[in-house]
């Protein structure tokens, strides 16, 4: 599969050819381009680019509580790149799979872990794993109560998701961090966000949305 450049290729990119490498799981793409630098000349450059959408996370805290629920699943690629039982703890997300952020948060969060999600606030957006994956993730946070839980959660089992869901203190997540409990990076900028803000301001600045 090639293409060329086009009216809609950045002054900076000339698109010269692409190449179809995979498409099972997700679309891997070898790209072949020339980049103009800063110094003005033209550099050839090839590249390769794992596709698989973008996508939402969220952290629920309670503030009363002083807790947030995360979660724990099986990662494959964690598994064979060092971690032991391949089991990461992480805040809830998923795929948008052709839906706003809003709608797929709310989805993945009572799917994930049984939480109707009330408000969900967007906080950022961030380019995971820029080098190689085109993935760009929306954060959120939001406020929960022991009544939103709705179901136990656990994620989709046809979909291979076999989710535990864990309450825990902040001040415990945070130790985690800092022990190698947590490692998953989406997680640990949501948990850090909180530590820097304060609940009580999160829930503050939800309200005031």
């Amino acid at each position: 599969m090639s293409g060329m450049a086009n009216s809609s290729d950045s002054d900076r990119v000339r698109i010269v050819e692409e190449r179809l490498l995979s498409d099972d799981w997700y679309v891997l793409k070898k790209t072949t381009f020339d980049y103009r630098c800063r110094d003005g000349h033209w550099q050839r450059q090839s590249r390769e680019t794992y596709d698989r959408g973008n996508g939402a996370v969220l952290l629920l805290f309670n503030v009363d509580r002083d807790t947030v629920v995360l979660t724990r699943q099986f990662r494959f690629p964690a598994y064979v790149n060092g971690c032991p039982d391949g089991l990461l703890i992480e805040a809830c997300a998923g795929l948008l799979d052709g839906e706003d952020p809003h709608t797929c948060i709310r989805r993945e969060a009572q799917e994930e872990t049984g939480f109707a999600v009330r408000t969900p606030r967007k906080i950022l957006e961030a380019y995971m794993s820029p080098g190689s994956v085109t993935e760009k993730l929306h954060f959120f946070v939001a406020e929960y109560e022991p009544r939103d839980r709705v179901s136990k959660g656990g994620g989709d089992a046809a979909e291979g998701e076999d989710i535990e869901v864990i309450e825990v203190p902040l001040a415990s997540a945070l130790q985690m961090i800092a022990n190698g409990a947590i490692q998953d990076g989406k997680t640990i900028m949501l948990l850090q966000y909180a530590a820097l803000a304060g609940l009580e301001v999160l829930r503050l600045a939800g309200s005031l949305k």
